[in-house]
């Protein structure tokens, strides 16, 4: 395996090459920042875009959902889709119009979806979807029963190919505009944690417990979740 995805027409970046990187680092780090990705394929001709949590095991990608899922029950049968990633890091506001932008994080993964079958992957599938955003927290509740698996469906995706966007830059302005006496700069974008809020039913002898410490109040959404997904590879 390369330190980097295959960079094809698919997947190159046309737009601002020099924004792009293909690094499997790069591309992970984007994907594992975030709960919900979105999902695009195609039913018949009609293009589809869903919005889901994703997780990753090394270059495999999965999501879930319900086994009625028209989205889940297509892409069962094996389809190409291409599932993205965007995290919004700040608003640029430039002197003319035209260069105003937003500093950003994106990935894009191409790549066959197919319907896992093998029961013990779907099984460790469903216990992964919440250790990988809580580790070891499936060891303190009930155990999934049988109809829970029946009812939800697993696809999973290996990363074929993959591009990372970035833009993490100021204002970037013509040089005719410089002199223009207008305020030009970055408001930066965060996705924060607050404090929990604890079920009304929860009694008060049971306190938080240690294993949310990545979710600690005032901490970025994304360094939480970069700080689970560690957690979540080291598992045995």
């Amino acid at each position: 395996m390369t330190d980097s995805y295959p960079i094809t027409a698919r997947s190159r970046v046309k737009r601002v090459a020099k924004r792009a990187e293909y690094d499997r680092t790069a591309v992970h780090a984007i994907l594992d920042a975030a709960m919900l990705c979105h999902v695009a394929y195609v039913i018949d001709g009609q293009p589809f875009c869903t919005p889901t949590l994703h997780w990753r095991r090394g270059d495999r990608l999965y999501w879930h959902g319900s086994s009625a899922s028209r989205m889940l029950r297509h892409l069962a049968t094996g389809v190409p889709v291409c599932l993205t990633v965007t995290h919004l890091d700040g608003l640029v506001l430039a002197r003319s119009a035209f260069n105003h932008s937003a500093n950003y994080r994106s990935a894009m993964c191409f790549g066959t979806a197919h319907l896992v079958t093998d029961p013990e992957e779907k099984r460790q599938a469903l216990l992964d979807v919440t250790d990988r955003l809580f580790p070891g927290r499936n060891a303190t509740l009930r155990p999934i029963t049988a109809q829970e698996i029946k009812a939800t469906a697993v696809i999973a995706m290996e990363i074929e190919e993959a591009s990372a966007k970035i833009r993490a830059a100021n204002a970037g302005d013509d040089d005719e505009d410089g002199h223009l006496p207008v305020w030009a700069g970055v408001i930066p974008v965060e996705t924060v944690l607050r404090a929990e809020q604890p079920s009304p039913v929860l009694p008060a002898t049971i306190p938080r417990p240690a294993d949310l410490a990545p979710y600690a109040p005032g901490t970025r959404l994304d360094d939480a979740l970069r700080a689970t997904q560690i957690l979540f590879a080291s598992a045995p």
